[in-house]
């Protein structure tokens, strides 16, 4: 084993041959000449310790053996009684992936592995129920089950558990699911009578140490996160801009090396220029929704079938069948084959799909996080990650109004960039106070499980879990009323408390063990082939798109929720309802200073360089830089506040609160970019002076910017809970209103 110096040769000596022969054999397979930084880092934490262990680094770091080498190393030296370690991951995809991994690893080992999910075989699970031991991979809802329908047998299951895994936890911190594995931990813990030790693994967490603490709630254990020594950054990027529908060839560069020279004006500019960025390329073409992955995905096969070359384009999102994402898989990890997929989030996380040459983004990505999990993608092996963002607009006509003369996708896409070149900024984990919909469900999940309790002892079981350290009791009240109103609990002659009849239904569900929301969506087949789901079925005769092609429908089974469908020729668009995540405050502030500053990035292509010195021409010649709030004319204003999702929506909020005492209608907004409004008492200083003395005075709260007529339904289960909790929850966590005033405040120094 090779080493930096001596003492690493010599430490790195000590680790590799506490090592089990089965882990040597592996990594002299592999050629490794010596242990990577992370790895060492992890094998001292658990080896060493008996702490907790968050580990982030890069994509393709070795975090996955960096965990198991150690983890693996003391299980051999002393075997548990019962499964040894549990892996929990947010994809079936992921487990399925990381279940050959480590199944390779394990191989001459005698240690099982067991991968547990719904596309699972009863028989591949019953070995593990009869013998429970070695390594259990699986999904949260999996996880839940196993807590409700299994309640007698975890302590036989897992009664020596050693290690709890957690994969790709930037995904779950903060969030429902996130906090339902915490739950879950918990309620397992008490259980076996001991906390396992946790491990995180992640290559983007943008507060570790807000992150350490999600991970280790009440587990009773410190969590070490080693410090890892940042490399250089080495990518390969570029951005480029095309107007859609113009007939201008200047503006089409279309090269066979997206990062070199010009080409004709083909199909269309700027997806002809997509096309070509990945012609004879292994890559992964990412969109921001379901609807415009499809569409890329049809308008590149598109393409394709005009130019007479061969279609290779394949896709991969949450609404198509579990076989066509595997065939996208299992093509993409083929190295004969020059595979492009196109894809959503899916493709982002952390699935061994080989070596891939470049990553095209289509629009900017929403967040910094999202930017680099999808630039890791590629660039395995030595090689630097390359992506190339494409943006495309409609040409902005000279007396359209002034927000939509903003190219605002590819101003945020280099506002991510720089963020992180310069400040090495992620965004850190977002923590719910008031998580009501996790609490309605985990409250059916521990009282199912439970079988009957008392009020007292139900509350407490419930209000120890972590994620509801902040729920007042009084609150946690009158949810239980509620749900024994509307008879998801019932009350016993006892003074117990037993699952309902509408708490029945909703358990006999497998819906129920998922805690993220779910539609009820019809599922598409092609004859014998399931080709995935869609949310609202066309009639017969209609079309629509799915896994990038065509389809038309020949029969409607709307009680089975099936649709039958025929393959045809051509391209549509489809649509799906969705969020598109939250935008943090530091990228438009970023976004600001890329309008304000004369700095020319070297990743922008001529089309994006010309587009961004528009873009700072009226940015500087309209005083949208200097003053928030610009007079567009007549009583048209328009507010440029350069906050986040959450802050930009309780300022959005505090101006309608306040719109009948200053005339102001017609209140409309883009992303968290602009809001435009009509005002007919008032100017922009009388608008910014009379909201800032509302600050002042701290007449307005949270609480008030949300009607008591409103009922916000966000997460999977808040159509069960109390509006009253409802609108609490929602100022609570779903606006930022500090942030929302401290802006009012700078907002009125700027007259």
């Amino acid at each position: 084993m090779k080493g930096g110096g001596d003492g690493a040769v010599l430490y790195m000596s000590e680790i590799f041959d506490r090592f089990p022969y089965f882990i040597r054999e592996f990594i002299y397979a592999h050629h490794w000449e010596a242990l990577r930084d992370v790895q060492v880092a992890a094998a001292e934490a658990i080896l060493n310790t008996d702490h907790n262990l968050l580990l982030t680094s890069s994509t393709a770091s070795g975090k996955t053996e960096a965990a198991f080498f150690p983890v693996l190393t003391l299980l051999c030296e002393e075997m548990p009684a019962s499964v040894g370690v549990l892996y929990v991951a947010p994809l079936k995809s992921l487990i399925n992936d990381q279940f050959y991994r480590i199944e390779e690893l394990l191989s001459e080992s005698g240690i099982p592995v067991t991968h547990w999910h719904g596309d699972v075989s009863q028989s591949h699970k019953k070995k593990l129920l009869e013998n429970p031991r070695g390594i259990l991979q699986v999904t949260p809802e999996s996880l839940e089950a196993m807590l409700i329908n299994r309640s007698n047998d975890i302590v036989r299951l897992f009664g020596d558990l050693r290690f709890v895994i957690i994969d790709e936890i930037h995904t779950l911190t903060g969030s429902d699911r996130g906090n339902q594995i915490i739950c879950q931990l918990s309620r397992l813990g008490q259980k076996i009578g001991h906390h396992p030790r946790r491990i995180g693994l992640s290559a983007t967490v943008g507060d570790a140490e807000r992150a350490a603490a999600w991970l280790s709630a009440g587990s009773g254990r410190e969590t070490v996160v080693p410090r890892l020594e940042e490399g250089r950054i080495r990518w390969r990027l570029g951005m480029e801009h095309f107007y859609i529908q113009n007939s201008k060839t200047d503006q089409a560069t279309e090269p066979k090396d997206a990062h070199d020279g010009p080409a004709a004006l083909g199909y269309d500019a700027g997806y002809s220029y997509m096309y070509d960025c990945v012609s004879d390329r292994k890559s992964l073409v990412f969109s921001n929704s379901r609807e415009e992955t499809e569409y890329v995905c049809a308008t590149l096969r598109q393409i394709a079938k005009m130019r007479g070359e061969r279609d290779v384009f394949l896709i991969h999102h949450g609404n198509l069948s579990a076989s066509i994402r595997e065939e996208a898989e299992e093509k993409m990890k083929d190295e004969e084959l020059l595979a492009v997929t196109c894809a959503t989030v899916t493709m982002e996380l952390g699935i061994d799909i080989g070596r891939l040459e470049r990553i095209l983004q289509n629009q900017s990505p929403n967040s910094v996080m999202s930017f680099l999990q999808r630039l890791g993608r590629s660039g395995r092996r030595g090689q630097p990650p390359e992506m190339m963002m494409v943006f495309r607009e409609e040409d902005p006509l000279p007396n359209m109004p002034l927000p939509q003369l903003i190219p605002w996708e590819l101003i945020k896409a280099i506002a991510i960039v720089q963020l992180y070149i310069e400040d090495r900024f992620i965004e850190p984990p977002r923590l719910k106070a008031l998580p009501m919909s996790l609490l309605f469900h985990q409250t059916l999940s521990v009282l199912a499980s439970s079988g009957e309790l008392k009020l007292s002892r139900l509350a407490e079981r419930v209000l120890s879990l972590p994620p509801f350290e902040n729920v007042p009791r009084e609150d946690y009240k009158a949810l239980i009323v509620s749900m024994l109103n509307n008879d998801f609990l019932e009350m016993t002659e006892e003074k117990t408390l037993i699952i309902g009849l509408a708490g029945e239904r909703l358990l006999r569900s497998f819906k129920f063990y998922a805690v993220f929301k779910d539609s009820e969506d019809y599922t598409v087949r092609c004859g014998a082939d399931e080709i995935g789901t869609i949310t609202t079925p066309p009639p017969v005769g209609d079309r629509f798109a799915l896994a990038g092609r065509v389809w038309e429908v020949e029969e409607l089974d709307i009680q089975h929720k099936l649709v039958y469908v025929k393959s045809v020729e051509g391209k549509m668009e489809v649509s799906w309802p969705g969020d598109f995540g939250e935008v943090h405050t530091r990228i438009l502030e970023r976004m600001r200073s890329v309008l304000e500053e004369d700095t020319v990035y070297p990743y922008l292509k001529p089309n994006a360089q010309k587009r961004l010195e528009q873009a700072r021409h009226v940015a500087r010649n309209t005083g949208m830089l200097t003053t928030s709030v610009i007079h567009l004319g007549g009583y048209s204003y328009c507010m440029f506040p350069w906050l986040g999702t959450k802050a930009f929506r309780a300022m959005r909020r505090m101006i309608k609160k306040h719109s009948a005492a200053l005339g102001i209608t017609g209140v409309e907004y883009e992303g968290c970019y602009f809001i435009t409004f009509k005002m007919t008492k008032g100017n922009e200083y009388e608008l910014t002076s009379y909201l800032a003395d509302r600050v002042r005075e701290k007449s307005d709260s949270a609480d008030s910017l949300v009607a008591e007529t409103e009922i916000p339904i966000l997460e999977k289960y808040d159509d069960y809970i109390p509006p009253s909790l409802l609108r609490k929850s929602y100022a609570r966590d779903a606006l930022d209103f500090e942030k929302a005033q401290k802006r009012i405040l700078e907002i009125e120094r700027e007259f």
